[in-house]
């Protein structure tokens, strides 16, 4: 059955993809993820939504594109496309401040904001514990409960941790 009603306006389309939760971190949108770059009429009038994996090969990625997919039919837009945009790579500098605080408050150390015209941080060890806030922190396993996480140990509460690995 076709939908009398008309489309949805492109800020509502976007407002309901970036609230989509990410299959493997379902705390945190795919807006405050970093995920969504743009929502937009491309040049033949059809709606494109362009998102930006967490990393290549992002085993969630077909559960993501689904879920887009739906949110621009249900919205009017069953034409719209989805496409996948690879340069410039996803950075944790994409997660928003809001997406760090929903990470923290589910016990995954969000990364630092990156300093502008800074180094990025390769060390660890300033990365702070999600349970008890200390700085004493190491690496433990590189890898995570999702492939974009590793696993930290604080070294003052004892507690093991998931990181979002900064790409």
């Amino acid at each position: 059955m076709v939908s009398l009603r008309p489309p949805r306006p492109v800020a509502e389309v976007r407002a309901l993809v970036e609230a989509l939760p990410d299959p493997e971190l379902p705390m945190i949108g795919l807006g405050d993820l970093g995920v969504v770059r743009s929502v937009a009429p491309a040049a033949d009038g059809v709606l494109e939504v362009e998102i930006t994996p967490t990393f290549l090969g992002c085993p969630a990625l077909p559960a993501i594109v689904s879920a887009v997919r739906d949110v621009l039919a249900g919205s009017g837009h069953p034409d719209g496309r989805v496409r996948q945009v690879l340069s410039p790579p996803w950075t944790t500098d994409r997660v928003t401040e809001a997406g760090r605080e929903k990470l923290a408050a589910h016990g995954i150390a969000p990364p630092p904001p990156a300093s502008p015209g800074g180094p990025v941080p390769v060390v660890l060890a300033a990365v702070p514990c999600p349970h008890c806030g200390s700085r004493a922190t190491r690496p433990h396993s590189p890898f995570g409960p999702a492939r974009c996480q590793s696993v930290l140990r604080c070294t003052a509460c004892h507690e093991l941790f998931p990181y979002l690995s900064a790409l």
